[in-house]
């Protein structure tokens, strides 16, 4: 089981300055999982224990020289620290951005940033233990940092993991596009002095609702035709000049809304993801209210074409009405 590879500088962009901060925020550790076309950070798809997220790289756009293997069909996974990766990370740019001077400038190869595994003796330890190294070497210092994994996956478990993640990967039939993530967030901010649980609602007419209520409060927000991506249809005339609550029952007796109820946790926890500087996002309910799915889309830079080589999603749990 072997992986090495190079970290390019839009590599070190992406996960030091965007992804890795928000992942951060969704749980201490993830699933890293590499395989011969992409790199995954996963969080929390073989436990359904709080928020699963997803984040998606193609190779090309974390790695150079990129050489895996393994008995798997050369996938390789195990758990690891977000928090170290990312302070790895910026402790070997910040030291050699500092003491490398010109020579990083004129020896930009042997300054890039390799990433691999190894296994280590660690202090007061007769059993070698694996590691994922960050390693950098200039013409006058050497920066190492290892980063303590957990045994990589068995043969099973990558099979779970892999099924795991095609599961989480299904899309609702309808999505809205969220307006603001950065409104929505401060409000989200103030929600969470009112109560526990928030009500989600959806419709194919482009409504999205939250609100959070208790006996003696209620807050909520709605923003109407919103973009629809999915299966969509036109809002009947009778409708529009109806309360929120009366258009919704309505349009969820059509089959044309759904409404869930997920924690204000882990909603929060989901809008966090805004630190990887996403360009739009979408909201969705699975079939049968399953989860609550929320899609952060990036562009190109400069345009506004989908950026394919990188994505991130969330799936929230519901919880049951029944014991709210």
């Amino acid at each position: 089981m072997k992986f090495k590879a190079f970290l390019t500088d839009n590599g070190v962009h992406l996960l030091e300055k965007r992804f890795l901060p928000a992942l951060d925020k969704i749980g201490k550790t993830c699933h890293l999982y590499l395989t011969p076309d992409y790199a995954f950070f996963l969080h929390n798809l073989l436990n359904g224990d709080g928020v699963q997220s997803v984040a998606e790289f193609q190779i090309p756009a974390l790695f150079d020289d990129y050489r895996i293997s393994s008995q798997n069909a050369d996938r390789i996974a195990f758990t690891i620290d977000v928090s170290l990766l990312l302070r790895a990370l910026r402790s070997t740019v910040s030291i050699c951005s500092e003491y490398g001077g010109a020579d990083v400038a004129a020896n930009s190869t042997s300054n890039r940033l390799q990433i691999k595994l190894v296994k280590k003796l660690a202090p007061n330890c007769t059993v070698a233990m694996p590691f994922l190294t960050v390693e950098t070497r200039g013409y006058k210092s050497a920066v190492i940092q290892d980063i303590p994994i957990s045994k990589p996956l068995s043969k099973t478990q990558v099979v779970e993991l892999q099924n795991a993640l095609q599961v989480a990967q299904e899309l609702p039939p309808t999505l809205v596009q969220v307006p603001d993530l950065i409104q929505l967030q401060n409000f989200v901010d103030r929600m969470k002095h009112v109560g526990d649980v928030l009500n989600i609602f959806i419709s194919k007419y482009g409504d999205l609702r939250i609100d959070v209520s208790t006996t003696l409060i209620s807050l909520g927000a709605e923003f109407r035709k919103l973009l629809v991506i999915g299966q969509q249809a036109n809002e009947p005339a009778e409708d529009q000049n109806l309360s929120a609550h009366s258009r919704s029952s309505r349009s969820i007796l059509r089959g044309d809304g759904q409404s869930v109820q997920v924690s204000v946790k882990h909603f929060a926890k989901s809008l966090q993801c805004h630190l990887s500087k996403p360009d739009c996002a979408f909201y969705g309910i699975a079939p049968l209210g399953s989860c609550l799915t929320v899609i952060f889309q990036y562009f190109i830079p400069g345009s506004r074409v989908n950026d394919k080589s990188i994505s991130l999603h969330c799936r929230l749990p519901v919880l049951d009405p029944g014991s709210n």
